[in-house]
């Protein structure tokens, strides 16, 4: 009798966002003649920039020629394009990052889904409430989560992130061998600054933990006080890893590249207590698993790094920003209170009256034809909230706000 892995049978029968995609579409079919404005999922609208286009085109022509294709790439990535993300991203940032301890792949999504699979199983999992839901559910799926109360997962360390903390982290009482933070933050638009980032620095070199950094947000940010990179920061290239992604910072959704920074001075217990880089780890886990992000694609992400891609990519983010910006200005006249919207492109809002955050997703549906995203869907901290995102246009995000302000909330 062949058996299934029994930590699924432990989970919810549907991700989040297929859930939400769901209702949407069951909404759609019933009332066909209305438009709905999604502001719910953090897909972007805007078309890849033309820098981006013209090096993808270049590169079709390259693999229609037999002096220029190419056939399986590198496993961790062409070396032009690890060593543009190391010249921009971090060597201008005065970050000692090298080309080979970069890994480039299809999307964070899956790194940090994966990157798990190299940690022991009795590995104790820190996550911030409310949270990116793959970082859980990844463990879930491994096992290390336990069972699942109800409200939450009994074998994880939760971080609540709150109003009453302003949505910094309090260190745990129980100690955490992998930490999970992504800032600026999904879903609330939060952020660490300078001196909250190094305080997790610290702890994690003193309690011998790993922090896993979700950079993925990091183009949004425009306070000078909250860091681009965890790198930044002293001491965090010995026990930090961090992703970055091209999705929302290119317009890469639907073109897929990420990639994830893993220092050589990052090392973890092997059997017999013989320390290992972890990168050796990762580099052995993808050059199995992973054929690489194509040659195409690869081409089309270096162009984001030269002086017109810079501009034309800046351009794109700002857009979304002041979208952001409107969405912020409009909710709170009327009344509403919200986070986030100034180093990110996620607003996180409370919802009126007391409303559960499941109760307000379906009325904004039902009665404006408007998605969002509920709070309690990214953890029990969440309950209470919805995330708007500012990824449409501005025409959407200004007739959104009009549909909100004709609900008798």
């Amino acid at each position: 009798m062949i058996r299934s892995n029994e930590n699924f049978s432990k989970m919810s029968d549907s991700y989040l966002f297929a859930t939400i995609a769901a209702k949407v579409a069951a909404h759609k079919q019933a009332h066909p003649q209305e438009q709905v404005i999604s502001l719910g999922i953090g897909d972007v609208t805007r078309p890849i920039v033309p820098a981006v286009v013209q090096a993808m085109h270049a590169a079709v022509a390259d693999m229609g020629q037999a002096a220029s294709f190419h056939g399986y790439g590198p496993e961790q990535g062409y070396a032009f394009l690890r060593e543009a993300i190391a010249k921009h991203d971090f060597h201008a940032r005065g970050i000692a990052i090298d080309a080979d301890d970069i890994f480039i792949s299809d999307g964070s999504k899956c790194d940090v889904g994966n990157i798990q699979e190299l940690f022991a199983h009795d590995c104790k999992i820190a996550v911030t409430d409310p949270v990116y839901p793959v970082y859980v559910d990844s463990n879930a799926m491994a096992g290390r989560a336990g069972n699942w109360t109800g409200t939450h997962w009994d074998n994880l360390i939760y971080l609540p992130c709150t109003e009453e903390n302003d949505f910094v982290p309090d260190f745990p009482k129980e100690q955490p061998d992998i930490i999970y933070l992504c800032y600026p933050n999904n879903p609330t638009g939060t952020v660490l600054h300078r001196e909250a980032l190094q305080a997790w620095v610290d702890y994690a070199r003193n309690h011998k933990a790993l922090i896993i950094y979700d950079a993925a947000y990091e183009a949004f940010i425009s306070e000078p006080d909250v860091p681009h990179s965890i790198f930044e920061i002293d001491g965090a290239a010995e026990v930090a890893i961090e992703c970055r992604s091209f999705s929302k910072t290119a317009g890469f959704t639907g073109v897929r590249c990420a990639y994830m920074v893993i220092p050589r001075t990052v090392q973890v217990s092997a059997p017999q207590g013989k320390m290992v880089r972890l990168r050796d780890l990762w580099h052995r886990r993808q050059s199995t698993k992973f054929n690489g992000c194509s040659y195409i694609v690869q081409r089309g992400a270096e162009a984001v790094f030269t002086p017109q891609g810079q501009q034309q990519v800046r351009a794109v983010i700002q857009e979304y920003m002041d979208n952001a910006a409107s969405i912020c200005t409009g909710l709170r006249a009327l009344g509403l209170r919200c986070f986030g919207g100034v180093n990110a492109p996620y607003i996180w809002t409370k919802t009126p009256q007391g409303m559960a955050s499941w109760e307000f997703f379906e009325s904004l549906l039902k009665q404006a034809s408007l998605v969002c995203t509920p709070g309690a869907g990214f953890g029990f901290s969440g309950e209470g909230y919805v995330r708007f995102t500012a990824f449409g246009t501005a025409e959407q995000s200004a007739q959104a706000l009009q549909r909100i302000a004709h609900l008798s909330l």
